[in-house]
């Protein structure tokens, strides 16, 4: 069944490996942490994956930046949702305050560290909820992707491949 649906995406994209990359640095819980592994595992070029994992986990950031408080204001309207918008709204306040008297570096740094509650979609929603400038925060999102990228790309290629220095 899953080389089916492979052989199927690579008939339409030629690559679903690199799809799967590009799509999974989207997604919230996977973001680089995953992805980047994974495509170090199938073997694929360090660089590609490097450029796949980094432009994927961009794609939702200015759609996050620009809306994520007036959806949850839309979505904290409808009463069975409540304890959805309640758990997301108490997590990112949690991370907001760290932030709330930090610079644009401190925003950098959060979003590079490849540790579960951190990252561009974390990351993207404390700036908009502290109302950052939304040129600032997407280029600290930027430069945190940046960051992320690499050295995961790097660490998990030296894992994969080992390293000569002689």
């Amino acid at each position: 069944m899953k080389d089916s649906i492979i052989t199927f995406l690579e008939g339409i994209f030629g690559n679903a490996r690199s799809l799967i990359i590009l799509i999974g640095s989207a997604i919230p819980v996977t973001e680089q942490r995953a992805t980047i592994p994974l495509g170090i595992y199938w073997d694929m070029n360090p660089w590609l994956v490097f450029g796949l994992a980094f432009l994927g986990s961009l794609l939702p950031v200015p759609i996050l930046l620009l809306l994520y408080t007036k959806v949850l204001g839309l979505l904290a309207r409808i009463s069975w949702l409540d304890w959805f918008t309640s758990a997301v709204d108490n997590k990112v306040r949690r991370y907001a305050r760290r932030f709330e008297k930090s610079t644009e570096a401190a925003l950098i740094i959060f979003v590079a560290i490849p540790l579960p509650g951190t990252g561009l979609w974390t990351g993207s929603m404390v700036a908009s909820l502290l109302g950052f400038n939304f040129f600032k925060s997407l280029t600290c999102m930027v430069f945190g992707a940046l960051l992320s990228a690499a050295f995961l790309t790097i660490v998990f290629t030296i894992l994969r491949h080992g390293i000569c220095l002689f």
